[in-house]
């Protein structure tokens, strides 16, 4: 992760991964470990990806380093022994989150049940604002092929912007006329 300096203007981050580290449960690992590591999907081993992240999010990291007094090389969120966090933690917490903020009949809804669906949000709404798809796609670690694929449908409400800058690009070059 690369924060950027408190004092400057641009204040987004940078989120470094380089490697996963998915529960996959003690019988699929060659090791006996709940949690498997490995590189990343798609990519050349030792490769990083680099997503963006927002402000707010790094006013959030700033304190949560302060608060827990991280030092380089710890873990951002860290089990009792500062190991990994097991996967049931993470999934209470978003379950309580989620039953703090939502209402009942939402809470109780598909929506947002699992942590991971918050990344297909994070996509949809970055590509219904605008964002070009490479940008989006390098960020989630997909080709564009496959955001597109797999997100191409959820876009929407685009239309009116395209067309007001399609416009705005001008018209066609008028025919000469035939003297």
């Amino acid at each position: 992760m690369v924060l950027p300096d408190p004092d400057a203007v641009d204040q987004w981050c940078e989120l470094l991964i380089h490697t996963a580290t998915p529960e996959v449960g003690k019988q699929w690992t060659d090791t006996g470990e709940i949690h498997e590591q490995r590189d990343l999907k798609g990519r050349a081993e030792g490769e990083t990806r680099t997503v963006p992240g927002h402000p707010a999010l790094t006013r959030i990291l700033r304190r949560h380093i302060e608060d827990e007094e991280l030092k380089p090389g710890d873990l951002l969120f860290q089990g009792e022994s500062g190991g990994i966090l097991a996967g049931s933690v993470i999934r209470r917490a978003w379950r309580n989150a989620r039953k703090a903020v939502l209402p009942p009949p939402v809470f109780e809804s598909p929506t947002g049940r699992r942590v991971y669906d918050n990344r297909n949000a994070r996509l949809t709404k970055w590509l219904n604002n605008g964002i070009p798809p490479a940008q989006v796609a390098e960020g989630a670690g997909n080709s564009v092929a496959v955001l597109l694929a797999t997100y191409a449908r959820c876009v929407e409400g685009q239309l009116p912007d395209l067309k007001r800058r399609l416009e705005a690009a001008g018209d066609l070059p008028e025919r000469p006329s035939a003297d």
